[in-house]
């Protein structure tokens, strides 16, 4: 069963069971109450016939929610669960007003005997007990589902439970009324006791109302729009969130952020940025429709990522970027990588090309970096697949036996190993992993296995690719 079956089925059944309670209680109480002529258990007995017809119309709205996003519905139908909390409201407040006024005429106007019976008890135990179950069980399935709909059905039954113990309070007092010989004045307690519960319902009728009407002007859920900038504004290369847009519908949350990048991230950095975004977000609200929108921004660009957005703007590959300064300013080297079948004239013009869009990029820095020079270095790129093979064993072995000898000789190298030596293209490929220092740092690490290739090289004219895998002891 998927995760949306299984929503569907526990929201639906939450559902079926308020509107069985309901209809229940709702006989049950009307019953009582004529018999009895208790205002209070006749308006509990309203209340739960509201309680019906709001379960009713739950039980409808949650069907209708859950279903996928249409070409007339982009964005679902949890609206309809929102709808449905304010006709809820509605007939709360209508019925309130019925209430208010029978219990007034009761008060001031007409007089009505009221039979404080074990049944009139017995029905408001009855209804304490099952509107206790239904609120904790609609209650649990709302929190787990974030349903609007189901939310404001407990709210009801909660209601209902707290309306029920002042009836049962009006009750006792016109019992005691009959004990102690002053029935009339107790009566009284009953229609009094109707006004709190009005008073009560109005109460929550009001706090739904306004939480009904927020979702469905799609104002945000408090807080969390702020909480969702916080967390995208420290995901790695966010420098400013410029947008957040957050609005509800029904169980789902809809969520759109704006964000500025740096601009020389490639595409697939970009793409990797959006997905940690929606993974921040994801932690705040875990079922949210994220949608981000990125824009490349210069701000606080340095050197090395001017040359890189220009090179990714011309889609062209660098490495091996560095600069040193002068008096005459700073010096940019780089290279390029080419495809290997082009022309040295072409190869030429793409490099001469890069070299004067990095100096017009770089122009806009000339106050904090001054430039001297712009040189880039061509270097064919690498074939994606080539055919190698090993050497020789005895041919392999002296490059391993002086690979081994001259990293021997070299500070901080603990061990030399899992050498191969290929053939490839020509040329020989040789790979090692070389153990150092785990306290040395980069900039260590890398004059060493520099080094390290560099002799290999004068000793071996022939070596083409030399890749060093440095480990930490």
């Amino acid at each position: 069963m998927t995760t949306l079956e299984q929503q569907t089925r526990e929201k639906g059944f939450a559902a079926a069971w308020s509107v069985a309670s309901a209809t229940s209680l709702t006989i049950l109480k009307i019953g009582v109450g004529l018999w009895t002529g208790s205002l209070g258990i006749l308006a509990e007995a309203a209340h739960s016939a509201l309680d019906l017809a709001a379960a009713l119309i739950t039980f409808f709205a949650v069907r209708v929610s859950d279903r996928p996003a249409d070409d007339t519905h982009l964005y679902g139908h949890g609206k309809v669960e929102n709808l449905s909390a304010l006709v809820e409201t509605l007939l709360l407040l209508v019925t309130c007003a019925w209430i208010i006024y029978e219990a007034f005429q009761r008060l001031f106007v007409a007089h009505v005997e009221v039979d404080p019976s074990v049944w009139a008890f017995g029905v408001m135990i009855v209804s304490i007990v099952v509107n206790y179950f239904n609120a904790n069980l609609l209650g649990r399935t709302a929190k787990k589902y974030q349903s609007q709909a189901l939310e404001a059905d407990a709210l009801h039954f909660s209601t209902d439970i707290w309306s029920s113990l002042v009836v049962l309070f009006g009750l006792a007092l016109v019992w005691l009324g009959e004990q102690i010989g002053q029935k009339e004045i107790f009566t009284r307690a009953d229609a009094i006791a109707a006004l709190v519960v009005a008073l009560i319902v109005i109460y929550v009728s009001v706090q739904l109302g306004k939480r009904t009407i927020d979702a469905l002007l799609d104002s945000a859920p408090r807080g969390l729009a702020e909480r969702i900038i916080s967390a995208v504004a420290r995901v790695p290369h966010v420098r400013h969130v410029t947008r957040t847009r957050v609005r509800g519908s029904g169980t789902h949350v809809f969520v759109e952020v704006h964000v500025v990048v740096p601009r020389h991230l490639s595409l697939e950095e970009s793409h990797a940025v959006t997905q940690r975004i929606r993974e921040a977000v994801h932690t705040i609200s875990p079922h949210a429709d994220v949608v981000v929108t990125t824009t490349p921004s210069a701000d606080n660009e340095g050197i090395f990522e001017t040359i890189q957005s220009v090179a990714a703007r011309n889609h062209l590959a660098v490495h091996n970027i560095s600069t040193h300064q002068t008096d005459k300013g700073i010096w940019v080297d780089l290279d390029l990588e080419v495809a290997p079948t082009i022309s040295f004239d072409e190869a030429h013009r793409i490099a001469t090309d890069l070299e004067t869009r990095v100096r017009a990029e770089l122009s806009a820095l000339q106050d904090a970096y001054p430039i001297a020079d712009v040189n880039v270095h061509i270097e064919p790129r690498a074939q994606e697949l080539v055919t190698g093979h090993d050497l020789a064993p005895k041919e392999a072995a002296q490059y391993i036996e002086r690979l081994r000898a001259i990293a021997a000789t070299l500070p901080h190298v603990r061990a030399c190993r899992e050498i191969d030596v290929q053939r490839a293209n020509n040329q020989v490929y040789l790979a090692c992993h070389l153990r150092l220092d785990a306290h040395l740092s980069v900039a260590e690490v890398h004059s060493l296995t520099e080094e390290l290739e560099n002799r290999l090289r004068r000793e071996f004219p022939a070596l083409g690719r030399v890749v060093i895998h440095a480990e930490p002891v």
